[in-house]
C-alpha cells in the first residue's frame, strides 16, 4: 500500500500552522509529520524526520526562512521546499528559489493552491504564480539573470526584511521585536542598507522604503 507523502510545516503563527495542517491532512495521500515555529527547531526535526516536503515561512524568529532553506538543504539536498509567505512574491520568490526552494506561494492563496503546489514540487517541478514565472523567464531569456539593475538586490535577505518593515512604518524597536533581534542589530542593518542604497539620512531611508512598499502593493 502506498504511504502518505510526509509534509513538515514551519511557521511562527499557530493559526496559520493549523490552517495549513488541516488543508494537508484533509487531502488523500498527504499528512503532516511535524511542525515548528522557529527555524532552529525545524532544522533538527527535518534532518530526523526526513519528510517528502517542507512548507516554510520567510519571517521567523531568529534565523529567517531563507537561511533555514540554505541550512537544511546543506544536510538534506533532496528535500523539496515550498515557501508560503505574506511577503510579496516579486521581492522574495527569486531569492527563495536561489536559496534552493522549489516553489513560492502567497499566504492569501495558500488554502486553494497549497496541495497543487506541493504535488508539483514533490513530482520534481517548480511552482510559481503565472505572473512571477513569466517575469523570471523574461529575465533569464533577456540575459539579465546575473546582472540586476535593482539596487535592492544588493541587500541581504535580513536587510530586505528590515527595509520592508521600515517602509511599513515600524520603529527600530518594533522591527527588533518582530524579527527577534536586538535594536542594535536593527540599527546595524539600517546602516548597511543606507550604505548599499547610497541613502544619506534615516529620513531619506524611510521615504525610500515607504515609496517602495507602496509601489509593490499596487
Amino acid at each position: 500500500m502506498a504511504t502518505n507523502k510526509q509534509i513538515y510545516i514551519v511557521d511562527d503563527h499557530p493559526l496559520m500552522r493549523k490552517g495549513l495542517a488541516m488543508t494537508i491532512d484533509k487531502e488523500m495521500g498527504y499528512e503532516v509529520c511535524g511542525q515548528a515555529e522557529s527555524a532552529e527547531e525545524a532544522l533538527a526535526d527535518l534532518v530526523k524526520l526526513n519528510p517528502d516536503a517542507a512548507v516554510v515561512d520567510i519571517s521567523l524568529p531568529g534565523m529567517n526562512g531563507i537561511e533555514l532553506i540554505k541550512n537544511v538543504l546543506h544536510q538534506k539536498p533532496n528535500l523539496k521546499i515550498l515557501v508560503v509567505s505574506r511577503h510579496d512574491e516579486e521581492l522574495y520568490a527569486e531569492r527563495a528559489l536561489r536559496a534552493g526552494a522549489k516553489g513560492y506561494l502567497m499566504k492569501l492563496e495558500a488554502a486553494e493552491i497549497l496541495i497543487t503546489a506541493l504535488r508539483q514540487i514533490i513530482n520534481g517541478g517548480i511552482y510559481l504564480s503565472e505572473k512571477i514565472g513569466a517575469k523570471m523567464i523574461m529575465k533569464i531569456t533577456s540575459g539579465n539573470a546575473a546582472k540586476s539593475d535593482n539596487p535592492l538586490d544588493l541587500l541581504s535577505d535580513r536587510e530586505l526584511e528590515v527595509f520592508e518593515l521600515t517602509g511599513k512604518g515600524l520603529s527600530t524597536r518594533e522591527i527588533g521585536e518582530k524579527l527577534h533581534i536586538s535594536v542594535k542589530t536593527v540599527e546595524s542593518h539600517r546602516a548597511n542598507i543606507k550604505d548599499k542604497l547610497q541613502v544619506e539620512t534615516a529620513n531619506d531611508l524611510m521615504r525610500h522604503a515607504v515609496r517602495w512598499v507602496e509601489g509593490t502593493s499596487q
